[in-house]
């Protein structure tokens, strides 16, 4: 309850220095419920009351402002003062803020960018990898490891049959799927979505010239 007492006082003072509107709820938050909301309420009203506050109902709420005659006059020079305080401020925050914005960006590459270490692993890598094909080359320039005539031949064999066979069995599918067609009262699409059938095209695959 004695903490109660200073209620008037701290809430005059905090209303005098911000000059502007509150609601009870406003300052209970502002001076993070130092005091309870009906003292609050209380203290507001018997402010308005005593004529040190202005009282301004907005539907069922009410906010409540120092009285402006109890403030100092403030002449034109001292206002002119402030607007000058007030705009180098903004110009010192727009500043500040540009400058976090340039360091964030520098710090999110610096976290993307590699470490010592992970460039020198990735260097060691890359090196042996270029050994690795350097001595594979040397392999190949010294004609050892080359393909014999033979094996050619029979890759070439192998690799023929394969294209054969394919021509083959596309034919031998189509003559089946034609003859299924001429009974079909669908399109050929309709056929090959119904029975699940997959074509070359579908894969962009063409057969190989012989």
């Amino acid at each position: 309850m004695s903490k109660d007492k200073e209620a008037p006082a701290k809430i005059l003072k905090y209303l005098t220095e911000q000059n502007r509107p509150y609601s009870a709820v406003d300052i209970l938050n502002n001076l993070h419920k130092e005091f309870g909301k009906t003292c609050i309420t209380r203290v507001l009203e018997q402010l308005a009351a005593a004529g040190k506050v202005k009282e301004k109902v907005y539907g069922k709420q009410k906010v409540y402002v120092v009285d402006q005659s109890q403030l100092a006059d403030v002449d034109d020079k001292e206002l002119t003062s402030m607007d000058k305080k007030i705009t180098e401020l903004q110009e010192k925050a727009t500043a500040a803020k540009s400058k976090v914005k340039s360091m964030e960006a520098k710090l999110s590459s610096l976290k993307s960018s590699l470490t010592s270490e992970e460039a020198a692993k990735q260097l060691a890598e890359a090196e042996q990898d270029c050994t690795q094909f350097e001595n594979r080359l040397t392999k190949i320039k010294s004609g050892k490891d080359h393909v014999s005539p033979e094996e050619t031949e029979k890759i070439y064999g192998s690799n023929k049959e394969a294209v054969r066979q394919w021509r083959k069995r596309k034919r031998m599918a189509m003559d089946v799927i034609n003859a299924i067609l001429e009974g079909y009262p669908k399109s050929k699409k309709e056929l090959y979505e119904e029975v699940g059938i997959e074509t070359d095209e579908d894969y962009n695959v063409t057969i190989p010239q012989s």
